[in-house]
């Protein structure tokens, strides 16, 4: 694997990694957190508002404003770069679990911007329920422990 591959897969993983934390953490929620939050943080709670904004849309059958905000979930900031090494160094093994539910992610949110922008409202809920799917998917397997590492909480 060159360097340039390296790097990159570097910045793929650490996209999902905003989905590890979840949407709605209690504790970022309620702003309990003894621990400083990382910048995950604000990148998962801006995420949960995006989500929010096409979940209404998707119900007024906005199709143009679900086109506008699916890309805006697919290419999301990401944590600086001494947080993206914590995240991957504590990942481990588990980065190609980590990467497959990223790019799984990333692709359900620009199909939602493609479909959406064929005002096609069935596909738009396909590629939602696949998009929340991922997120799921990767909380399911990361958000417990993650939160336990960074956050002490359990």
């Amino acid at each position: 694997m060159t360097h340039q591959n390296s790097f990159r897969n570097l910045f793929k993983a650490i996209a999902v990694g905003v989905f590890l934390v979840g949407i709605c953490s209690p504790a970022w929620a309620d702003g309990d957190t003894e621990s400083k939050p990382l910048a995950l943080q604000q990148i998962m709670q801006e995420l949960g508002k995006n989500m929010q904004a096409i979940t209404d849309a998707i119900s007024r059958e906005d199709w143009a404003l679900v086109a506008k905000i699916a890309p805006q979930v697919a290419e999301h900031p990401e944590p600086p770069v001494i947080e993206k090494m914590r995240i991957l160094s504590f990942i481990g093994t588990d980065m190609d679990t980590f990467e497959s539910h990223d790019e799984i992610t990333h692709q359900a949110a620009r199909a939602l911007e493609q479909v959406a922008a064929r005002n096609d409202g069935q596909g738009v809920i396909a590629a939602f329920a696949t998009l929340q799917s991922g997120c799921l998917a990767c909380h399911q397997s990361f958000r417990k422990l993650f939160v336990e590492h960074f956050y002490g909480q359990r």
